[in-house]
């Protein structure tokens, strides 16, 4: 099985592209690597629901401006997949333009909070320490103490209230019923909407196209097993979705075939995961010192930050599948080994 893409016109900012009856596609840009995001225009009654804001800059908000005038009527509510900046960063303004109510899970709001007001080990402190005891050089451990929270800068505002969703609730969107499905590993409760009688999937990032979303393991949950969490969640997504389901993804082209990209993906990590392993067969070795391994070529901050997240996902996971072994050196530098033999499956 391949994947299929039934819309390769991508829509030109500030315009919109209906991909099925009332869900139209939206596209704007992002400052990164990963220059864009794909935002979800929603009709509703005599109204409009939005999915996800895009990332706050001035071109994105003179876009939104754009289409907000053109709309026929008022947006009733913004629903927000996760807390990340480029699905959540505009969120506040958008709510001040429109009057819309924000919906959001609230693993996804309040860890945001957390986030912006770096407590509960999250924030740039926690993260300094966290890459430290993973084995990360000193020069890359002060870029970050220097860098500090990147999140309230790319973030201005968040807002202070909202209406909570849960997983399973049933969403009333003109007259369609959208489910919620949460996922886990890429963020706290990802929310992700199925509509069967549309044949229609907003993913937001939990399932791309052509790369796998960064799953990392945060200061605030050093043992997490969140790669894991989201191969089984990937593994919901390809019992309850059927494979003609038209999934609308953050970034990418819309695309069918959810179960050949849920078997790409394990596939793709599981071959991570071995070379990973193999690396840690003659002497322990630390999250920092295996990232050529995963990555295999230079990395700015930015890039470095989920690129230890990642790693330690992964050592993680083979740590508790019981893989590899984990120690922690005289410097307090946790480092992981092959397991020679491995215990008996149950």
């Amino acid at each position: 099985m391949s994947l299929n893409y039934p819309f390769t016109e991508i829509p030109a900012a500030a315009e919109l592209s209906e991909v099925a009856p009332g869900v139209f596609w939206l596209r704007m840009p992002l400052p990164f690597q990963l220059d864009h995001i794909n935002l979800w225009l929603l009709r509703d009654g005599d109204g409009w629901t939005i999915v996800d804001t895009g990332f706050p800059a001035d071109e994105v908000q003179l876009a939104w401006k754009a289409i907000l005038a053109r709309l026929d009527g008022p947006v009733k509510r913004l629903i927000v997949t996760h807390f990340h900046p480029d699905h959540l960063g505009l969120a506040s303004w958008l709510m001040a333009e429109t009057g819309a109510e924000l919906w959001m899970t609230s693993g996804e709001f309040l860890t945001a909070h957390a986030v912006w007001q770096e407590v509960g080990g999250h924030g740039a402190r926690f993260m300094v320490e966290q890459f430290r005891r993973h084995g990360l050089d000193g020069e890359h451990l002060a870029r970050f103490e220097k860098r500090g929270s990147g999140y309230r800068k790319a973030v201005p505002a968040l807002p202070e209230y909202y209406r909570r969703v849960k997983a399973g609730d049933s969403l009333m969107i003109d007259c369609h019923t959208w489910q919620t499905i949460i996922g886990y590993g890429h963020a706290p409760e990802h929310m992700s909407l199925y509509c069967a009688e549309l044949g229609v999937l907003i993913s937001g990032d939990m399932l791309l196209p052509r790369i796998s979303t960064n799953i990392s393991v945060f200061a605030a949950t050093p043992d997490a097993d969140a790669l894991r969490w989201y191969l089984d969640s990937l593994d919901v997504l390809a019992r309850e979705i059927p494979q003609q389901t038209l999934v609308l993804p953050s970034h990418g082209l819309p695309f069918t075939g959810v179960q050949a990209r849920v078997g790409a993906l394990h596939a793709h990590h599981e071959e991570r995961l071995h070379a990973l392993e193999n690396s840690c067969e003659h002497a322990p070795q630390s999250a920092a010192g295996l990232l050529d391994v995963l990555f295999g070529r230079a990395l700015d901050t930015h890039q470095t930050m989920f690129a230890m997240g990642e790693a330690i996902a992964h050592l993680n996971y083979l740590e508790q599948a019981g893989r590899l072994s984990r120690s922690i050196d005289a410097d307090g530098v946790i480092r992981y080994s092959r397991l020679q033999h491995r215990p008996a499956a149950h």
